[in-house]
């Protein structure tokens, strides 16, 4: 299934289907998918993908998976026969590791006679700044030379695109080109609240520099108006809400 009626994702961050349904229910015809992340599975397991799957939505399953080559084949697998639309790695895992995902879950929708998901590569974390990056982690360079370099390696690796922040779009672009998928998190609209985020841009500049979809969360779960709050997203970046 593929993400064809616009480029937000909404991030579905609560603990139960029952929770992710109904926003789910609600927010379904203003968003292109929507994202089951951490809390959401390792509270309510595969199921809550399901159940959101049989609603006709497009998941984007976010567990940033890391591990040998061999096991992330398998968890691979696993997520293609469970409908994944979309399902990411961390870039940091090297080449073999993401080949093997993007193989098996190619080869896993071939025999299951569907469309392969989107393989996605989780590059630098859009709440670690420099300082963090540098001090913490101890990389040499910059966030956007790391960005970039393992967005090649993700791409020569044979994945569909990369979860990078805005501030990284246009280098991306211009490396891996226009067809390269870019998933932006750190997507705040004006006036609302970074949280734990620290490279954010607006929606508006998001799509304007060339990313692919948006993942928005809190601004949207967390508003008085969920549905008001995915709506003036969609005008921001001039689609219909």
């Amino acid at each position: 299934m593929s993400l064809i009626k616009n480029p937000l994702i909404v991030a579905l961050d609560v603990d139960t289907v029952d929770e992710a349904e109904a926003l789910a229910g609600a927010l379904a015809p203003y968003t292109g998918a929507l994202k089951v992340g951490m809390q959401l599975f390792n509270s309510a397991g595969p199921e809550a993908v399901r159940r959101l799957i049989e609603k006709k939505a497009s998941v984007f399953v976010d567990l940033k998976l890391h591990d040998i080559p061999n096991t992330v084949a398998g968890a691979a697998r696993a997520l293609t026969r469970l409908g994944a639309a979309i399902f990411n790695v961390h870039a940091a895992g090297g080449r073999a590791m993401m080949q093997e995902a993007a193989n098996a879950a190619r080869d896993e929708a071939g025999k299951s006679g569907i469309k392969p998901p989107q393989v996605i590569a989780v590059t630098v974390l859009t709440s670690i700044d420099e300082v963090i990056f540098s001090q913490e982690l101890g990389f040499h360079g910059s966030i956007e030379d790391r960005v970039v370099a393992w967005a090649r390696l993700a791409q020569e690796a044979g994945l569909d695109g990369v979860v990078a922040s805005p501030k990284e779009i246009s280098a991306i672009r211009k490396a891996c080109g226009k067809d390269f998928v870019i998933i932006t998190p750190g997507v705040r609209p004006a006036g609302a609240a970074a949280n734990d985020q620290k490279r954010t841009m607006t929606p508006y500049e998001a799509v304007n520099l060339g990313a692919s979809y948006l993942v928005v969360g809190r601004p949207v779960t967390a508003a008085q108006d969920p549905v008001e709050a995915a709506r003036a997203i969609l005008k921001e970046i001039g689609l219909p809400g």
